[in-house]
């Protein structure tokens, strides 16, 4: 169907949504960081804010030279100068998803934007 798009993620250490998607307006990526490991590169963005929400397991995250202590069901946002790295944590790895989007681009959201059928 024309609009429509659907894959099914069978995990790994990292699954890129942008193209499987066809989207236009974020980028959505579903990571995975085994027990001791981190992304191994600190990075920050020109444009764009990330969402990222802790899926299964614990780690941290250092954004600015600050560590925070992150687990399952924990959600939280970088703006995009900050720098950050994240990890898993020593004895459990970290399951994530990353969005990132436009910072200061949503301009409706929820029913601001719907369109009652």
């Amino acid at each position: 169907m024309k609009g429509f798009e659907k894959i099914t993620v069978k995990g790994g250490a990292r699954t890129e949504l942008h193209d499987a998607l066809r989207l236009t307006g974020a980028e959505i990526s579903i990571n995975e960081l085994p027990a001791g490991v981190g992304v191994p590169f600190v990075h920050s963005h020109k444009q764009n804010e990330e969402i990222y929400g802790v899926l299964e397991g614990k780690g941290k995250v250092t954004a600015d030279g600050k560590e925070f202590e992150i687990a399952a069901g924990d959600w939280f946002r970088i703006s995009p100068s900050v720098k950050r790295q994240l990890s898993a944590a020593a004895d459990e790895g970290v399951r994530y998803i990353c969005i990132q989007v436009k910072e200061n681009s949503l301009e409706n959201f929820t029913a601001g934007d719907a369109e009652i059928s």
